[in-house]
């Protein structure tokens, strides 16, 4: 496969899980540079999640560190995404962007707005959802109501009572 210039991806990447890491993994593989759009509280809030959802900054930290482990800060930029298009659908600089199969059909929208603009479509590469141990896809969701961990494994009772404590503790903290 053909290294793009730049790539675009994004996400909230609340609970940093196995499919974020899957995702930012083929963004990496397509791109020599890799631009990283990361929800803002306030577009997060929007999208009305079913669960509390990270601070901004916490999100930041974790992606970070994740790139730091990877190598990968060199080749990337962190960028608050304010809504399902970021600079996507404007820079004439990216090539490519990279989505999971649930968030494809933004990367289509994002390619319409493009060529109203007169600028090239983007690539589209999509990402196969990971899925957990019921073969069910990972999700922040499924994480935050505590049926699995980051890895996909399959929390028992015991596993959601020692988390749920421990995130009341976190909370009183």
């Amino acid at each position: 496969m053909r290294k793009n210039r730049l790539v675009a991806v994004g996400g909230t990447f609340d609970e940093f899980h196995r499919g974020h890491k899957a995702l930012l993994l083929q963004a990496f593989e397509a791109g020599e540079r890799v631009l990283i759009g990361l929800s803002t509280d306030s577009f997060a809030e929007r999208m009305q999640k079913t669960h509390e959802i990270t601070p901004f900054a916490v999100r930041y930290e974790e992606l970070k560190s994740f790139l730091r482990k990877q190598g990968w800060v060199e080749r990337a930029e962190i960028v608050a995404l304010h809504d399902s298009y970021g600079v996507a659908a404007t820079s004439k600089d990216i090539e490519a962007i990279v989505v999971s199969e649930e968030t494809e059909s933004v990367a289509s929208e994002i390619n319409a707005e493009r060529r109203k603009r007169k600028l090239q479509p983007l690539r589209i590469i999509v990402v196969r959802m990971i899925l957990a141990e019921n073969s069910n896809p990972i999700s922040t969701t499924r994480i935050r109501h505590f049926e699995i961990d980051r890895e996909g494994r399959l929390l028992k009772p015991e596993d959601k009572q020692h988390t749920c404590r421990n995130k009341s503790e976190e909370k009183s903290s």
